[in-house]
């Protein structure tokens, strides 16, 4: 009789804990004003940094979108680091050379864990520009991507911009599911940045100031990790630069992406960034997360205690519908935001699946190795 007191107990608390976070990430959000740029050009020189490992699929197309970018282009330099590729990446970015685009061909002969965070270093040791722009191989942008970044960056006192993403173009159930998933966590990311309590970001639409980077020590003490070039970098640019943080609430500087094809490359994306947890020095981020871990957990444990007591199966079904409320709430903002409303249908069907998702990928992302672009990590 106590045990089940506890678990009742537990489970209710868990899920007022959970209805007030995602009230406070909506307050977060809403805190967030949609950014126009001024008409006026911009006057900051930026360095756009890509990491690119064996993509001679997509690179073209990301290289031609950043050149078609309608910054000035006396203040845009653009830098591709190819980290080892075994394909023609390296090949198809000299290519383009005469279009002013710069290859450094990363040539390490040790072994690294974190070969990203080399390449985006030794690209900013020789960059020229004072804002540091990076984005992924794989992703696409419209024209005005770079001076709607600019226009924010010279707007307000920044020191770090994170900028959304989304993904996009996708040809099944699995990609869209991704995709309403994705831009949860994107918008939970920006209402943190709304909220001047930093916790995520995504480097593939991240800018910040090449002094600020070095005045943090750049990536050193999180330069053996493989992941954490986002994430690890913006706490230490908070912890360092309070309430110069920005994220930019602008459509015009969304940055576009595909989601994994199938279930193996997915869980292999979402167990390298669990695995950057272990790093968080805010203590109060690791304490929500668990206690979002537990929560699930009681979802699942009430289901099961559910088969034989009608109380337990009643606890989880408020457990569900006030999670699946929140999240629409939440998420009826962020997906009007990105234009794809139309994603919301999916969340009573994934509800129960993300939960499952939420609880093994807690363990496994804190746990053993991973791979990342055909490489064991960890």
């Amino acid at each position: 009789m106590e045990a089940i007191s506890v678990i009742s107990f537990t489970s209710v608390f868990l899920t007022l804990l959970y209805a007030f976070v995602l009230a406070v990430f909506i307050m977060g959000w809403r805190k967030l004003k949609p950014f126009q740029p001024k008409g006026d050009p911009g006057r900051t020189k930026v360095s756009v940094i890509v990491a690119a490992r064996n993509e001679e699929d997509n690179i073209a197309l990301t290289l031609t979108d950043l050149i078609a970018q309608d910054y000035d282009k006396s203040l845009t330099e653009i830098i591709i680091v190819d980290d080892h590729s075994t394909d023609r990446t390296a090949e198809i970015i000299r290519s383009f050379s005469d279009r002013g685009v710069k290859l450094i061909v990363l040539d390490e002969d040790q072994a690294l864990n974190s070969y990203k965070k080399k390449a985006i270093q030794t690209a900013i040791a020789g960059a020229s520009g004072d804002l540091i722009v990076t984005t992924d191989a794989d992703c696409r942008m419209g024209p005005a991507w770079l001076s709607t970044v600019v226009s924010f960056y010279e707007t307000g006192n920044y020191k770090m911009i994170s900028s959304p993403v989304a993904y996009f173009e996708e040809k099944s159930f699995f990609e869209r599911a991704q995709s309403l998933e994705f831009l949860f966590l994107i918008g939970l990311g920006a209402s943190a940045i709304g909220n001047k309590r930093p916790s995520t970001c995504n480097g593939a639409n991240l800018s910040y100031e090449k002094k600020a980077f070095y005045k943090v020590g750049g990536f050193k003490g999180i330069d053996d990790l493989a992941s954490g070039d986002d994430e690890l970098l913006l706490h230490k640019m908070a912890a360092a630069f309070d309430g110069q943080i920005g994220f930019l609430k602008s459509r015009q500087a969304i940055v576009y992406t595909h989601a994994k094809p199938d279930l193996g490359a997915f869980i292999q994306q979402r167990k390298r960034w669990a695995s950057k947890s272990t790093r968080y020095k805010d203590k109060s981020i690791v304490f929500l997360g668990v206690a979002i871990w537990l929560f699930n957990v009681t979802i699942v444990i009430n289901l099961i205690l559910g088969l034989g007591s009608v109380f337990f199966l009643k606890l989880a079904a408020i457990q569900l519908l006030t999670k699946m409320l929140m999240e629409f709430i939440f998420l009826a903002r962020v997906t009007a935001f990105a234009k794809r409303r139309e994603l919301l249908r999916l969340l009573p069907v994934l509800n129960f699946l993300h939960i499952i998702y939420m609880i093994y990928i807690g363990v496994a992302g804190n746990s053993g190795k991973y791979n990342w672009k055909d490489r064991m990590v960890k």
